[in-house]
């Protein structure tokens, strides 16, 4: 029996990848076709009536009548779907929703998943994602072992007398998993979506401690807090002895690079494998295809179209974008979506480089809006993530969680960069970590180099190192616990070291 099932799963996986090798080497074709699809069903709703979608006839025609959007642009008809409107965004009816706050805004989104965006999506792409790896890892078991996966909460919502279910979007998909998938998971969908993150954790990690685990997936910060729970309440001293066969994590939602070295202290297997992948609420977007890589490959046939504006000319025109064919290697983009669920040339706020175009593969470099740029440095996400895992590695150091911000006026009318950071095992000499955080920074970042020049107008960072669970504190503070949710990376302004700040106060 068990001989016919690895069969059955070994051709299912090997057609899936026929399918990926296809849009590998199709890749402009694929999209053409995925736009018209979605032209076809966006002239049946309210937005495509408004925007004249029955006017289209090419794709450089939709770019020059339909303007580029933020979801502040789109609130007004998401709150319409959710009052039980049909036809709005999309012909079809919605009863799903996304909760997001993303990392730069405080108040919550709520991004529309329509049918065809949970199941020819998000699901499409966590099997294709699954599939690769088994056409990478020619000898894994993951399929026979059970996958802990760490979701957020759920709830079921009213308005007027539409009923609706409203939750982060890992929950979405835990509760509406196909039978196979929902037999090889844990924990079981009564702790998985519970609200109160501390007590989840508490149950699950008691469900699983005597569960074989043979892959994980979610959010590498929060995952971390599952991880040492279940090896405090099992009395294990390490992940192998807890899961002889555990082979794989599937992460996402925050960059690995700050956490590599701490995973690497808590599974010391060699044989471990880390996948990353690019879920997010408004659709799945790529996974790393190969292993020995750090870029992701952009999946083309979940019914997404993308567009990519160059950072430089964001906001310059609300038109403006370029197709997939005419993007360059190395150049930083803002990512614009239209998809099938009703996000019509949408601006998801995350900003992409491009590190190949046969096929497309791609590195999240930062949002749109987590940058610092106190002097002109143009400091972004992904510049701040390599400076930690460097400034670690060299130190021996370990970090839970870090965030920055600019002190304008330090000193003489000179900026500082302020690294508010929480570490698991402070570096034994904090000065030397700031020497290679400093020094890889301006590596990676020519405008940094060039404000830190002879500290005329940018001082070395500073770094304020923070007792064990500020973020926690702050992330509880902020009702953004377990989940998606993460700390935001950098930021323009001092508001979160502000509150940061109010948090130790409490507690000297």
């Amino acid at each position: 029996m068990i001989t016919s099932f690895k069969s059955v799963v070994s051709l299912y996986f090997r057609r899936r990848m026929s399918r990926i090798e296809h849009y590998k080497s199709n890749p402009i074709d694929v999209q053409e076709r995925v736009f018209w699809d979605l032209i076809t069903k966006g002239k049946k709703c309210f937005w495509g009536e408004v925007h004249n979608f029955r006017d289209i006839d090419t794709r450089k025609y939709f770019k020059e009548i339909v303007p580029i959007v933020t979801y502040d642009d789109m609130e007004p008809y998401i709150k319409d779907m959710m009052d039980g409107h049909r036809g709005i965004l999309w012909p079809e009816e919605v009863k799903w929703f996304s909760k997001s706050s993303g990392t730069t805004a405080g108040k919550s989104k709520y991004i529309p998943v329509s049918r065809d965006a949970l199941f020819k999506c998000h699901y499409d792409g966590g099997k294709d994602m699954l599939a690769q790896y088994m056409q990478n890892v020619t000898h894994s078991r993951v399929m026979m072992n059970k996958n802990l996966s760490v979701t957020g909460s759920l709830a079921k919502q009213r308005n007027l007398n539409f009923k609706y279910m409203v939750g982060d979007v890992s929950a979405l998909l835990a509760d509406n998993l196909p039978p196979w998938a929902e037999f090889i998971r844990v924990p079981r969908k009564e702790f998985a979506l519970m609200s109160d993150w501390e007590e989840k954790i508490e149950k699950i990690a008691h469900a699983i401690k005597n569960v074989n685990v043979g892959s994980l997936m979610g959010v590498p910060s929060w995952m971390l807090v599952i991880l040492e729970k279940v090896l405090e309440v099992s009395k294990k001293q390490s992940v192998e002895e807890l899961w002889p066969d555990l082979e794989v994590f599937f992460h996402g939602g925050v960059s690995f690079f700050p956490y590599r070295e701490r995973y690497h202290s808590l599974i010391t297997n060699s044989n471990m494998h880390y996948m990353e992948e690019y879920n997010a609420s408004e659709g799945f977007f790529a996974f790393q295809d190969d292993l020995s890589r750090e870029d992701m490959l952009l999946m083309l046939d979940y019914g997404i179209y993308y567009e990519f504006v160059p950072v430089d000319k964001l906001f310059a025109d609300m038109y403006y974008a370029v197709d997939l064919e005419d993007v360059n290697v190395g150049e930083n983009y803002a990512v614009v979506i239209t998809t099938n669920s009703g996000l019509w040339r949408y601006l998801i706020g995350d900003t992409v480089t491009f590190t190949s175009t046969s096929p497309f593969r791609i590195k999240i470099s930062g949002r749109t809006k987590a940058y610092i740029n106190a002097v002109g440095e143009e400091l972004i996400v992904e510049n701040a993530e390599r400076a930690v895992e460097e400034a670690c590695r060299r130190t021996n150091s370990l970090i839970t969680d870090y965030t920055v911000a600019p002190v304008f006026y330090h000193e003489e009318n000179r900026a500082v960069h302020e690294w508010w950071i929480e570490f698991s095992r402070l570096p034994q000499n904090i000065d030397e970590f700031i020497k290679i955080l400093d020094d890889k920074l301006m590596s990676v970042n020519s405008d940094y180099e060039a404000k830190r020049f002879k500290d005329l107008v940018l001082l070395p960072p500073k770094i304020v190192a923070v007792k064990e669970g500020t973020f926690y504190k702050w992330m509880k503070l902020k009702n953004k616990l377990g989940g998606q949710h993460k700390v935001p990376r950098l930021s323009n302004n001092r508001n979160i070291v502000n509150e940061l700040n109010k948090i130790l106060a409490v507690g000297r």
